[in-house]
């Protein structure tokens, strides 16, 4: 960052940078993600370049992790004149779709209906409930019993599936759900959120590149650790859970934080 940077601005990105390492490419998933998902939306390179470069991230740790997407597929780019623009791809756009439900509902769903579903001996059976896992939607209670709220899915071959309505929840469960790591990842992002919160400008930051910046990267913080478990209610989770207060704390702190229009953001990289 420039020696001209306001204090205030510099503290907030320290503190929602200090979580471990920045991965670079993750950051513009972000980027693209919350700034940039519509069909016809571009951003061009020098204004990825800006914005990460208000984050600490140098312009060429930024065209290696552009090229890391475009080679795996989540965004394409063509030049216009010396600048390059790039946008998502139509897979790109349908991985951000996906994820956008857990990351901007500010108020989680209640969960009438669970079901258990439970793999018998056999490879397959096994085999068949681990690939259910990976989606994320299911709590791993061990390796032949998982669960996840809703009815039970259809296309079952060897696999056992309960659903009911009522359910007791013990307190190794409950550790199972929220272990000791997310919780704690949880606590250190509450403690970010609120050092921004605090260090914000009441009139905010009067800079839609300032806005941007931090905006992706509350959002990237906030990600990172949301999809890493199944939506769960409160019940499911042990004493002293933090992510819902987390949630609403996002969701306050990205009302001073509206969304820029890119329009403008490209107007400010460019001057």
């Amino acid at each position: 960052m420039k020696k001209s940077t306001p204090d205030w601005f510099e503290t907030c990105v320290t503190r929602l940078t200090s979580e471990g390492s920045l991965r670079v490419w993750s950051v513009l998933v972000t980027i693209f993600g919350d700034l940039a998902q519509d069909e016809s939306d571009q951003v061009s390179g020098a204004l990825i370049t800006g914005l990460t470069g208000l984050a600490g991230i140098k312009a060429e740790a930024t065209r290696v992790a552009l090229h890391r997407l475009r080679k795996e597929g989540w965004i394409e780019s063509t030049r216009v004149g010396r600048n390059s623009m790039h946008r998502l791809t139509q897979f790109g756009r349908q991985q951000s779709a996906e994820a956008a439900p857990r990351i901007y509902a500010r108020e989680t769903k209640s969960q009438d209906v669970w079901h258990v579903l439970i793999a018998g001996s056999s490879e397959a059976s096994r085999s068949e409930l681990a690939a259910l896992t990976l989606t994320g939607d299911y709590i791993s209670v061990n390796s032949t019993v998982a669960m996840s709220p809703g009815a039970v899915p259809g296309g079952l071959e060897g696999l056992l599936g309960v659903e009911s309505s009522t359910l007791y929840v013990p307190s190794w469960l409950r550790e199972l759900c929220g272990p000791e790591t997310l919780q704690t990842a949880y606590d250190q992002f509450w403690d970010s959120v609120q050092v921004t919160t605090r260090h914000l400008p009441p009139q905010g930051t009067g800079d839609p590149m300032k806005t941007a910046i931090l905006r992706v990267l509350v959002v990237h913080n906030w990600r990172r650790i949301v999809l890493r478990h199944p939506e769960l209610p409160m019940e499911f989770l042990p004493e002293g859970w933090n992510g819902h207060a987390c949630r609403e704390a996002v969701f306050r702190l990205l009302e001073r934080l509206p969304r820029p229009d890119l329009e403008i953001l490209e107007a400010g990289s460019a001057a």
